[in-house]
């Protein structure tokens, strides 16, 4: 089993707030394709990193979801396809292997 976490950002690179259906649609897929979906969105939370000189700062959403046939082929397709959605130069997909306790 896999614990996957998609991190993305309620804003575009050039600060414009993104459409509301786009994280609604997302709920959506995940949730019939993984049989349930945990999203941390009630505060959003905040990403900094540092490409330059000066500090980045954006507010995300994070969705989590178990996934029981891990395939990395699939979830590196699934990260281009949010990264136009989302008009990103990057979306973070981290998965890591977990035990139901």
């Amino acid at each position: 089993m896999h614990l996957v976490q998609i991190l993305l950002p309620l804003a575009d690179n050039q600060g414009r707030p993104l459409p509301r259906k786009h994280f609604a649609a997302i709920q959506r897929e995940l949730t019939k394709r993984f049989s349930g979906l945990t999203a941390y969105s009630r505060a959003p939370a905040e990403g900094h990193w540092r490409p330059r000189k000066e500090t980045k700062r954006e507010e995300i959403i994070v969705y989590e979801v178990m996934d029981s046939a891990f395939d990395v082929r699939w979830w590196r397709r699934y990260r281009r396809r949010l990264e136009g959605l989302f008009r990103q130069e990057s979306v973070i997909i981290r998965a890591q292997q977990t035990e139901i306790l």
